[in-house]
């Protein structure tokens, strides 16, 4: 169970070391929401967090990529009319 607690002017939420532990909340900025009467507490999510070590770890487990030079040095065509659909 949490309980509120006088912080200065203000309250906080003290939450039991469990919870905070079972929720992954350990040491991360938090966002919260008041949601139906009560209040939802979430970890802060910013856009793009950690794309890069994941796009890097994908790069260096698989195959370099292979550049299609077929697919790049195709003639261009300035009509559709060879095209079959």
């Amino acid at each position: 169970m949490a309980h509120l607690v006088k912080i200065g002017n203000s309250q906080g939420i003290r939450i039991p070391k469990a919870i905070i532990q079972q929720a992954h909340l350990e040491g991360k900025e938090l966002d919260i929401q008041v949601v139906n009467k009560g209040i939802l507490v979430t970890p802060s999510k910013k856009p793009r967090e950690n794309w890069k070590k994941t796009i890097e770890t994908i790069l260096a487990t698989n195959s370099p990529e292979t550049i299609d030079n077929e697919w790049l040095d195709a003639p261009l065509s300035s009509d559709d009319d060879d095209l079959e659909w």
